[in-house]
């Protein structure tokens, strides 16, 4: 009955009856050790007790609101400003979406709005959706073929993606370079980049390959940005909600952004999402300024805000700063002795590892990760791709995982890896 364009399901073949924390039951009774945590939706784990407890508390008052006030959603933005980067914390105005890409599209909207221009400038190995307008923004080309969208008003620029950077740059020195192009494009007018509405940025490249780009990048950014009086954006969809170990990927370079696009675990896997931005940017903002009829549920809102509580209370940023620290290391000297892991990166439960055909070249073997995930798969772990090839295995496991559970999982890559040897 379903359409045959779906693709998780080809990757994982299973059907879930039921989940838990960091795990999950198929129909069959089988467990599965969740390192997927629905793309980094699951932040807090699956079916988590202090959330069900918020959203089943809504349930019983009001399902459905429009944008009409309610306790719910004022004690969501509440809580969230209260987490928010500094520099945005209690100067930032809220703009509820649905999803990731409607953030996104919100976002360059606002940017578009304020500015009176229409160019945007992204970067290689971007996601930000595929939206019919957002779609130019992601660089993978097969999106544009399928929606039917041409590139309009969009600028790609290098990521400084360190093994596999396109211009000869010392190693750590890439973000540099690609600091160094951009302000060129910005001074000089033969360099064919029109006058820019706003620069998005993800601060660690999610579905690009989980790319850790250098540490003066994203502060050069907003040097940049400040100079040319560029909107910043800031995708923070996948980074957000603890998954880096801090509570946004854009501070671990302290780096405020002017607007930043929220989703995936702010609704705990209820759809919900939402820009913050400037509040001085608010102040030209018309009436029904990017409409949608779902936005700010309320039952979603219940489970955001509980879902701060749970990351304050539980001290969650922390705990996933050090078991990321541990995992992160037992990745590199799992890839030491392996011809096909190329390198490992990542920050917090966001870690990469590039699969190649060998060291010596670096080829990407799509096909070597796909085999693996299977592998684990068959022994009980979730562990998915992505990178400019889809040959990057990446761990995103919901950060409540047991330690236990780490470390077998971590046995089950590691005999994967040694299969393929």
């Amino acid at each position: 009955m379903e359409t045959r364009a779906v693709i998780y399901s080809k990757a994982f073949p299973f059907a879930i009856d039921s989940a838990k924390g960091a795990t999950i039951r198929d129909v069959d009774g089988n467990l599965y050790i969740d390192w997927v945590g629905g793309i980094c939706v699951l932040n807090v784990g699956h079916n988590n007790p202090f959330v069900s407890e918020a959203v089943r508390s809504q349930m019983d008052r009001i399902w459905h609101a429009l944008e009409i006030p309610t306790e719910s959603r004022i004690q969501f933005m509440q809580k969230m400003n209260s987490v928010l980067p500094e520099g945005l914390r209690d100067h930032a105005k809220f703009l509820f979406t649905v999803t990731g890409a409607d953030a996104c599209e919100a976002g360059i909207s606002l940017a578009k709005h304020i500015t009176g221009k229409r160019t945007i400038i992204a970067f290689e190995g971007a996601y930000h959706g595929v939206h019919q307008g957002i779609v130019g923004l992601t660089s993978n080309r097969k999106y544009l073929q399928t929606s039917g969208t041409m590139r309009l008003g969009v600028f790609h620029l290098p990521y400084p993606y360190g093994y596999r950077f396109p211009f000869p740059a010392a190693k750590g020195d890439e973000g540099k370079v690609v600091l160094s192009y951009l302000e060129h494009l910005l001074v000089d007018e033969y360099s064919g980049l029109d006058d820019p509405a706003g620069i998005i940025v993800e601060p660690i490249l999610g579905e690009g390959g989980y790319v850790v780009p250098p540490d003066d990048f994203m502060p050069g950014l907003r040097e940049i940005a400040d100079k040319f009086q560029i909107p910043l954006i800031v995708d923070e969809v996948q980074t957000g909600f603890g998954r880096t170990g801090k509570f946004w990927g854009c501070e671990l370079t302290g780096t405020t952004p002017d607007i930043m696009c929220i989703s995936k675990s702010v609704g705990a896997g209820l759809p919900l999402s939402l820009i913050a931005y400037r509040a001085d940017y608010d102040e030209t903002v018309p009436d029904a300024f990017h409409l949608g009829t779902y936005r700010g549920n309320p039952v979603a809102t219940a489970a955001g805000a509980a879902s701060i509580d749970y990351i304050k209370r539980e001290n969650l940023l922390s705990r996933t700063e050090k078991l990321g620290e541990r995992a992160k290391s037992r990745f590199e000297q799992i890839a030491m002795s392996s011809a096909q892991v190329g390198e490992v990166r990542g920050r917090g439960f966001m870690i990469g590892n590039e699969i190649v055909q060998s060291k010596d070249t670096k080829v990407p073997s799509k096909d070597s990760a796909v085999q693996m995930r299977r592998m684990m798969f068959e022994n009980g772990l979730l562990m998915h791709t992505c990178g400019h090839f889809g040959n990057v295995l990446r761990f995103m496991a919901p950060l409540v995982i047991s330690e236990s559970l780490l470390h077998k999982g971590l046995e089950i890559y590691e005999n994967a890896v040694k299969s393929m040897s």
